[in-house]
């Protein structure tokens, strides 16, 4: 795109949030699917509920590869190009299970989804530091976040329906080809804020008013011998494993526990994730508002943080609810606590590193966090509730802990 004649106003950063938003949907949804089908899909294919923790497992393990592949990747090729080849890779992977007939063969179709799917949070957060400046981005990141939520929300509203029509085969094939509506929007819509001929002079200099970076590339040598990485990566290994919980497990939890058949279970994981929306746009905006009264980066991002990790505490009190609508609140709130730090433990990447190495950073901490979501899918199929749901509330306290020890101070690192 060319320059050469700029509006005399705009906003279009936010046009930008907007696709990120859209694209988290979508990658929830995709990876929604089998979770909602779940108990449907034991009865024909005739798993059992540790079979199931594999095949989570499966994309949990991909999830974990793909990220390191896909920072790297987005940081070299550019975020126009490698967040294009990862939803085509992932939008063909999510037809995949269309084609399964036994737990082996789910369990491939999964893994193969992990690996392109594992490139929409590094190109979502490097997109963030390029057209964004310091003070707006955990707001940008809740915004896009919140798309977790709303693809979560999406799965039980549209998949009943999808496969009523369709067939379970056909809800997946219909689902995957989302992400190719989505690339045809992005590829008309995206390039680098300096060179976009949507974007006025006003907006360009506000984008770009945090002090200019000179670095290009960073090498991953640099960036793993840092603590503020291992922060961020130790953050992400104790506390994404809650959230793919409660993706993956949540609705069978619901369905067994209260003997809900796919559509009565609908009502109840909407409200939950409609309760988790609140969280990711509600965190970001808190970071983002304290930063604007005067309180340092370092006091507003770990204050917002504070706040969601004693928030999610009361979750282990699951078990031992018998009404369900009581499950939906503790689990919703839950949730909710969740997308707020996770919209503020990815803006700490940002904030701490250049443009250059952002892609690289989120994907070997995502890489980190994966890692730790196969080892609970794996222990998920084994574990009791009463225990899972005691790591689930324990876990973000902890986390903020270790993430405090190693960086006392946010500030920017050294990586030259």
């Amino acid at each position: 795109m060319s320059p050469t004649s700029r509006p005399a106003e705009s906003r279009f950063r936010w046009t930008i949030c907007a696709l990120l938003f859209l694209a988290t949907v979508i990658a929830y949804v995709d990876r929604g699917v089998l979770a909602y089908l779940e108990k449907t899909l034991e009865g024909i294919i005739g798993w059992d509920r540790e079979q199931y923790s594999y095949m989570t497992a499966a994309f949990q393990a991909a999830y974990a590869i793909g990220m390191v592949c896909a920072g790297w990747l987005t940081d070299r090729l550019g975020t126009r190009r490698g967040f294009a080849l990862a939803i085509t890779l992932w939008s063909v992977a999510a037809m995949g299970p269309a084609a399964a007939y036994s737990v082996f063969t789910f369990g491939v179709a999964m893994f193969v989804l992990g690996l392109g799917e594992a490139a929409n949070f590094p190109a979502c957060i490097k997109t963030v530091a390029e057209w964004f400046p310091k003070k707006e981005r955990a707001l940008a990141t809740g915004i896009f976040n919140s798309g977790a939520a709303i693809g979560a929300i999406t799965v039980p509203v549209v998949v009943p329906f999808l496969a009523g029509a369709l067939g379970w085969r056909g809800a997946f094939v219909a689902t995957g080809a989302l992400g190719f509506i989505w690339l045809a929007a992005w590829l008309k819509l995206y390039g680098k804020p300096e060179s976009h001929v949507w974007v006025s002079k006003a907006e360009l200099a506000h984008i770009q008013s945090d002090p200019p970076e000179k670095l290009e590339s960073v090498p991953w040598i640099r960036i793993i011998r840092l603590p503020e990485t291992w922060a961020f990566a130790i953050g992400k290994f104790l506390t994404d494993p809650v959230w793919w919980f409660y993706i993956f497990w949540i609705p069978r939890y619901l369905q067994g526990t209260f003997h809900l058949t796919l559509g009565t279970s609908s009502a109840p994981v909407v409200a939950i994730y409609v309760i988790s929306c609140l969280g990711s746009v509600g965190g970001g905006w808190l970071s983002s508002i304290m930063l604007k009264r005067g309180k340092s980066l370092n006091v507003s991002r770990k204050t917002a943080m504070l706040i969601c990790a004693l928030s999610v505490a009361p979750v282990a009190l699951v078990p031992t609810a018998t009404n369900m609508w009581v499950v939906v609140a503790l689990v919703g709130w839950a949730t909710a606590a969740h997308q707020g730090w996770s919209a503020n433990l990815f803006t700490l990447v940002s904030d701490m590193f250049p443009k250059a190495a952002v892609g690289s950073v989120v994907g070997f901490g995502g890489m980190v966090g994966s890692a730790g979501g196969v080892l609970l899918q794996l222990l998920a199929g084994r574990l009791s509730y009463v225990v899972l749901y005691a790591i689930a509330g324990t876990a973000y306290v902890t986390a903020l802990l270790i993430v405090q020890i190693l960086t006392p101070k946010l500030a920017p690192v050294q990586v030259d």
